[in-house]
């Protein structure tokens, strides 16, 4: 399914949120280390931004987990994390409480948006819809709902760091990704104040 997407939700970003979200189920002995796992390879699966027909695309993997003998029971648990752990469901604000295993998947996905990983992902993205680098008199948008978010006009890559991406820090759920998340935010901020000193030359 991911192998030829090139937005940055590609199989590599699969294979570190799940690196991560095992990282984190050591921290927290209460958690399901399956459902995290199983949640974090499957997560987006059925994103309405990667796939054409997200009703049928959901459908698809409750009948592979059915195949692998996954009970439905737990089946039901892990789609509950994937439909209500994005940024753009929280915008909504109709995304119901997560659960331990949902917030370490939540935490494991919202780390690779960050840091040199998520600064290379976010031009991954921009790029592939068209969206501009950087226009000073484009400014950030505030305030978003869910349709503004996804709409890839009017703003720039580099406003995506001011709309969502420096906003992740405080809304980490474990200690584990606090603590990795101060140092991705950190990348950020030295990457934005480097961009934006290049960009108007000022280093000359």
């Amino acid at each position: 399914m991911f192998e030829h997407e090139q937005t940055g939700h590609d199989l590599p970003h699969l294979q570190r949120v799940v690196l991560l979200a095992q990282k984190i189920v050591l921290t927290e002995p209460t958690a399901d280390q399956f459902i995290v796992e199983a949640s974090a390879w499957l997560h987006d699966t059925y994103d309405d931004k990667l796939v054409a027909n997200q009703l049928i695309a959901k459908q698809r993997v409750g009948a592979f987990l059915t195949t692998i003998k996954v009970p439905l029971a737990q089946q039901k648990v892990i789609f509950a994390i994937i439909d209500n752990m994005s940024w753009s469901k929280m915008l909504t604000q109709q995304a119901k409480s997560l659960d331990i295993n949902g917030k370490i998947v939540q935490d494991a996905d919202r780390l690779d948006a960050i840091g040199a990983i998520g600064i290379a992902r976010t031009i991954m993205y921009g790029v592939k819809h068209n969206t501009p680098l950087y226009d000073q008199t484009i400014r950030p948008r505030q305030e978003m709902d869910k349709q503004t978010y996804r709409q890839t006009t009017n703003t720039t890559i580099i406003n995506h760091f001011d709309e969502k991406l420096l906003k992740i820090k405080d809304h980490l759920n474990t200690q584990y990704a606090q603590q990795v998340g101060q140092d991705r935010h950190q990348v950020m901020l030295t990457y934005l104040a480097a961009f934006k000193q290049e960009w108007q030359l000022a280093e000359l």
